[in-house]
């Protein structure tokens, strides 16, 4: 048997196994889903205010922005998090003793953070239809458009958040890589519109791929006349695949070679005094 695809298919019971312990697991589960929960409620709250300059709802119009990035945040940073304490704990360690074991390591995250995003975005949605008015969900063009920004975003994140937590060697400096992606959603069109900003810092959003997903959710669930708000003037569905299609190319060329750069640095007396670094600074 193929090892690289016996490695895949480990790597899909082990995310599954994964999977199954965090719903299983009432802390765990609502650590993930706490965020959605609190989106949901901004979102309640905001059902009868109106987008500026429209008798539109500021809730839908919030809505497709909040999913957008949530896939962000799942792909960046819990990846990023997820590969940085497990590689302090020993886990990539042990995943590097086995054949292809990377590989089987990185597709069972990929199981998990995917499966788990796709829950917090129910958690948003589901609640929504019926909460909010205007969205344009009665159509399958929305429902795929929908589901191909998903898969798209996801593919564009998760190797980025692999990237991350390979880099960084100690988990409790990750609050300063969330910073950087605290700052792009920021100037991302998800909480203010683009024109807002100055023309610079405008460009330097539609670079990276928070707009994108926020636009492409967006498009999906909401009433074609709105896409004349939006900074260019329509939904930029062209647009909105090549950028996340250039991000997605480049995270899964990266991804590997830092993965394996990281799994050749590993070794036993490395784990060991990353444990004792963290016991003396719990002492």
């Amino acid at each position: 048997m193929n090892p690289t695809l016996n490695a895949v298919r480990a790597g899909v019971s082990r995310g599954l196994i994964e999977l199954r312990q965090t719903l299983t697991t009432p802390m765990d589960l609502w650590n993930h889903v706490l965020p959605s929960v609190i989106y949901l409620v901004v979102l309640y709250f905001t059902r009868g205010d109106t987008v500026p300059g429209t008798a539109f709802s500021l809730g839908a119009r919030t809505l497709p922005s909040l999913i957008g990035m949530t896939i962000v945040f799942s792909g960046l940073s819990t990846m990023m998090m997820s590969l940085a304490v497990e590689r302090e704990d020993g886990t990539l360690l042990r995943a590097k003793a086995v054949p292809s074991g990377m590989v089987g390591y990185l597709v069972g995250k990929i199981v998990l953070v995917s499966s788990m995003t796709i829950l917090n975005i129910a958690v948003i949605l589901v609640p929504s239809l019926f909460l909010l008015d205007g969205l344009a969900i009665g159509s399958v063009t929305s429902w795929l458009t929908l589901a191909w920004v998903l898969v798209l975003g996801l593919v564009a994140t998760l190797p980025l958040g692999a990237v991350l937590g390979a880099l960084i060697d100690n988990p409790r400096n990750g609050g300063l890589a969330i910073l950087p992606i605290m700052a792009l959603i920021a100037i991302s069109g998800i909480f203010y519109p683009l024109d807002g900003y100055p023309d610079w810092l405008a460009s330097l959003g539609r670079v990276f791929p928070v707009y994108w997903l926020g636009l492409g959710m967006r498009s999906a669930l909401l009433p074609d006349g709105m896409a004349a708000v939006e900074h260019a003037g329509s939904w930029q569905h062209l647009e909105t695949l090549g950028v996340l299609g250039a991000w997605a190319i480049a995270g899964l060329v990266a991804a590997p070679i830092v993965l394996r750069r990281m799994a050749r640095r590993e070794s036993g007396s490395a784990v060991i005094a990353r444990r004792e670094r963290a016991l003396q600074r719990a002492a």
